[in-house]
């Protein structure tokens, strides 16, 4: 994946001085050893590396400055082994700048009846430890996520591993550059926002390239190199005949890997993480890019249509959140719908750019016309989605706040497209059609997303908590009036939270 670094969770264990260097030692011992049983599990994609046992409050807060200025660090796994009196937590905790979670396990899974003593209760007290540690995160008013049970349930490293992703996700975000090859799509509200706003929220900048400067460097590409990505493609997909070498539009899939080099390079020498485009500019270009952003989500770029920059880093952070796990991410549109009675689905695609990396079957390569962009026609890849469980989510710019909207639904099979020459996903919408599509609607949700079967709503609800931005879901349990009520309670939320912590 492209520009992917891998950082590191930081286990933390609190106590104090009060039990003798004895009982400490058992607690480091004890702690490192959850420590290392997290860093083994599949579960966790992350590194979890032991740090310490924290006793005093220098002590903490000398880690969690270290922790900001770690470059690998993503976040802290905390846990209160025993009774950490919280007011240590203060200063640390009000300086980190990196999300955390707290989990509330204890060593031991299951109690031995016959052998506890004060001892053993000095040493595992996990169960107040905690909780003295809960009320000093909700007094400073602190996201995080609590995961609750014994170290050892798959449930928990589940839990935690959800949460890990998103912080990938977070820490991936500090510092990404999204290029936009030309503007936004003119007249359009949703694909456009605040890009000095989001820096600011989400550690990523926003800026623009000019097309002109994109044509020449896909001019630049040398036959060699064209001829080379020729052979993947014939290696990699079902090439239609008159695509192949000596058909007749052969010259069109040249021109496709031609920007496909072109835009790689481009992308590469930025040190990019997502692009976008539009297609009421395309100055220098011979084909709207179509197989070439393909190709390049599927290596791990974001991706907005339209010169949508939120959903290209939202599709990038996607990325970061389902990389390694079973199904793929694309950019999405909610494009048409079939009103059948009982069997409402949404047809999802866009004009070209679809990533494989949802694809159910070998995805076959063609060219056909566009109809819009006023620029030959267009090569690009044609297939289905997978089939299952999966999320639409889009972010919003409401002016003075970020929201994020999650859909669950089900991408199910269709009678057949023969005529519709993109990739395509068909699904059907949580709770209902109806519930559904009128919530995201009231939630002023894009028509523009990211897709995928591989991210969780958990994932994204973790996610937004660290970046402290409203979350609205709409699943099977949601119903419309409370969910429009819960967009009012919002709206107040919000206006009043800056001064909530004080």
């Amino acid at each position: 994946m492209k520009n992917l670094v891998t950082p590191q969770l930081w286990f933390v264990c609190g106590s104090q001085h009060l039990y003798g260097p004895e009982t400490l030692a058992q607690v480091a011992a004890q702690a490192r050893q959850v420590s290392d049983a997290l860093d083994g599990s599949p579960a966790i994609p992350l590194a979890v590396v032991f740090k310490d046992v924290m006793t005093t409050p220098d002590d903490i807060r000398r880690l969690c400055l270290e922790a900001n200025s770690d470059p690998l660090c993503a976040g802290l796994v905390l846990w209160m082994h025993t009774f950490s009196p919280s007011k240590m937590w203060i200063g640390g905790l009000s300086a980190l700048k990196k999300p955390f979670v707290h989990l509330h396990t204890q060593f031991e899974r299951d109690l031995p009846w016959d052998r506890i003593d004060m001892d053993y209760m000095n040493l595992n007290q996990s169960a107040h430890g905690d909780r003295e540690a809960g009320f000093l995160h909700t007094r400073l008013r602190l996201e995080r996520k609590v995961v609750v049970g014994h170290w050892s349930d798959d449930e928990v490293q589940a839990r935690l591993g959800a949460w890990a992703r998103a912080a990938w996700a977070w820490f991936d975000w500090q510092g990404a550059a999204i290029c936009r090859f030309g503007d936004n799509m003119r007249f359009v509200g949703v694909t456009d926002g605040d890009k000095v706003s989001a820096e600011m929220k989400f550690g990523f900048s926003v800026n623009t390239y000019a097309v002109g400067d994109l044509a020449g460097r896909i001019q630049a590409v040398s036959e060699n190199q064209i001829d080379d990505l020729i052979r993947t493609y014939l290696a990699e997909y079902e090439v239609a005949p008159e695509l192949q070498p000596g058909g007749q539009r052969h010259d069109s899939l040249r021109d496709g890997a031609r920007i496909e080099a072109g835009m790689r390079a481009f992308l590469e020498e930025g040190g990019f993480k997502g692009f976008t485009d539009t297609f009421e500019d395309l100055h220098g270009l011979k084909q709207l890019p179509g197989l070439a952003t393909q190709r390049l989500m599927a290596e791990g770029y974001g991706f907005g249509g339209e010169g949508d920059w939120k959903t290209a880093a939202l599709v990038r952070a996607m990325k970061v959140m389902g990389h390694g796990l079973p199904g793929g991410t694309s950019f999405m549109e909610d494009y048409t719908y079939h009103l059948e009675p009982g069997r409402h689905q949404v047809l999802g695609s866009h004009m070209l750019e679809i990533c494989p990396s949802i694809a159910a079957h070998k995805p076959r390569l063609e060219v056909h016309p566009l109809g819009i962009g006023g620029k030959e026609d267009p090569v690009r890849l044609v297939f289905d989605a997978e089939l299952g469980a999966a999320i639409n989510v889009s972010l919003i710019d409401l002016g003075s706040r970020f929201r994020l909207i999650v859909n669950e639904v089900t991408s199910v099979a269709h009678p057949g497209l023969p005529h519709l020459p993109v990739a395509r996903a068909v699904w059907e919408c949580q709770p209902d059609f109806k519930t559904a599509c009128a919530a995201w609607i009231y939630g002023g949700g894009a028509h523009h997303t990211g897709y995928s079967g591989a991210v969780t709503t958990e994932m994204i609800e973790d996610f937004a908590a660290m970046a402290g931005v409203e979350l609205a879901i709409i699943d099977g349990n949601t119903e419309l009036r409370a969910f429009r009520q819960g967009l009012r309670l919002n709206d107040l939320y919000y206006l009043l939270a800056q001064g909530l912590r004080a």
